[in-house]
């Protein structure tokens, strides 16, 4: 018989109950099977093992040496199981270490500020959080989930979306003040456009004129940002035009720390922001379920 045909646990339970009962007639009462059907599982069982675990007799039947050692290791191990399913069962309630990774711009701006009430929803979670806009590969670093935002490439991750937002370019009022403000997609091989030091997606920064001409610009940009949140700190600073998520700027823009440019030609695409997670199905743990829906129901972004 294959190993993979042999129902090892079913086995050893029913020569356990053997072994307590004292008789295949009485283990078979309490299992709900045929006597006849007991003795033939505890034969093949003995044929596999190549050792006689009972002696047979018209009254009683009576245990050899072998038979004893294996009723012990098999209570052991049905044991050892019983508690593995218990303790599996209780994954049921959010609990253990959960390692996120997320996007520095909404890391700093949105999830940090929600990580208090979180933990005091889930006080038997532990929550490690990392900040970058590198795409890390969740199984090599054995992470729960990541935020990520933009265009997701393809995948066999799961990703659920947390919300969306228009994409703006922005500037400070000083560097608008010193180099102009471009009244045209054009006139932006005028300015210093800031860029990312990572390849993205999509790279290029796409446009509609009032005439209804789409136009694609791809940003020659020498000063260069590792993150969402360094690039907007550069903008603050003067450093050149940013194009990033509405959502990352628009308190730096009501405060008059930047300033929208050339707002009549922008096309109105949206940048999501995803929760991405390996697809584990229904059995998707506690811990990582419950850390999405509570940013699915917390994030809120106009």
């Amino acid at each position: 018989m294959a190993r993979s045909e042999i129902n090892r646990s079913g086995e050893m339970e029913v020569f356990a109950q053997v072994v307590e009962a004292g008789s295949f007639s009485a283990a078979a009462r309490e299992l709900r099977m045929t006597p006849s059907a007991v003795s033939k599982l505890v034969a093949r069982l003995e044929t596999r093992l190549g050792t006689a675990l009972v002696r047979r007799s018209t009254r009683r039947l009576q245990v050899t040496a072998e038979g004893q050692a294996f009723y012990e290791n098999c209570l052991r191990i049905l044991a050892d199981m019983e508690a593995a399913e218990r303790e599996a069962a209780a994954g049921a309630v959010p609990r253990g270490k959960l390692k996120v990774d997320c996007n520095v711009g909404f890391g700093t701006h949105y999830l940090t500020p929600l990580i208090p009430e979180f933990l005091r929803l889930y006080p038997e979670i532990s929550l490690e959080l990392s900040l970058s806009d590198r795409v890390v590969d969740l199984m090599e670093e054995q992470t729960d989930l990541a935020i990520r935002a933009g265009t997701l490439a393809e995948s066999s991750l799961i990703a659920r979306r947390l919300c969306d937002s228009p994409m703006v370019l922005v500037a400070s009022p000083g560097y608008l003040a010193r180099k102009g403000t471009p009244e045209h997609p054009d006139d932006l091989n005028c300015h210093e456009l800031l860029g990312f030091s990572f390849r993205r997606i999509n790279e290029t920064w796409p446009f509609r004129t009032v005439d209804g001409e789409e136009i694609t610009v791809l940003p020659q940009s020498r000063n260069l940002a590792g993150d969402g949140e360094t690039m907007r700190l550069m903008a603050i600073a003067g450093t050149g035009i940013a194009r990033l998520s509405r959502w990352h700027v628009q308190n730096d823009i009501a405060a008059g720390r930047l300033v929208p440019v050339l707002e009549n030609c922008n096309p109105g695409d949206r940048d999501g922001v995803y929760a991405v997670y390996v697809g584990q199905g229904r059995y998707l743990p506690a811990r990582v379920r419950a850390f999405i829906d509570f940013l699915v129901e917390r994030v809120k972004i106009d």
